[in-house]
């Protein structure tokens, strides 16, 4: 089984944020960034060399795959702000359709720009999908 290439590591957040060459995107990040550390209460850390991640809890899959992984994160993509919600979608139907404008992926909400969306309803997202992973991997 390989390992995970995207890990904790010693990489400036600020440097990374500060270096995204678009001004909006740079802006939404900074946003994010703190919107993250308050909800989550975790400093922020840089996994791998493009995600931004807050906190962390270890996972064991059935397979015999296990590794650690952030409680939630975001990383500012050319193609859009990428907010990682670990606890996926399925639970979130009735805030999804508040929302606003934006696409999702497995665990990825991607949406281009936070004034596209309502932030409120992100925070609820985030918080509830933090509290739903932490209680599942103690």
């Amino acid at each position: 089984m390989g390992e995970l290439k995207t890990k904790p590591n010693n990489a400036s957040v600020e440097d990374f944020l500060k270096a995204v060459s678009d001004p909006q995107k740079q802006k939404d990040s900074f946003t994010i960034l703190k919107m993250m550390q308050e909800i989550s209460g975790h400093k922020p850390e840089m996994w791998g060399s493009s995600i931004v991640g807050f906190g962390k809890y270890h996972y064991k899959y059935e397979s015999g795959r296990e590794g650690n992984w952030f409680l939630t994160g975001f990383s500012p993509r050319k193609q859009a702000l990428t907010i990682y919600v670990m606890a996926g979608f399925k639970k979130y139907d009735s805030y999804l359709k508040n929302l606003g404008k934006f696409k999702t992926g497995a665990g990825c909400l991607y949406v281009k720009k936070l004034a596209d969306i309502n932030t409120d309803i992100l925070k609820e997202i985030i918080k509830d999908s933090i509290a739903t992973v932490s209680k599942k991997y103690k």
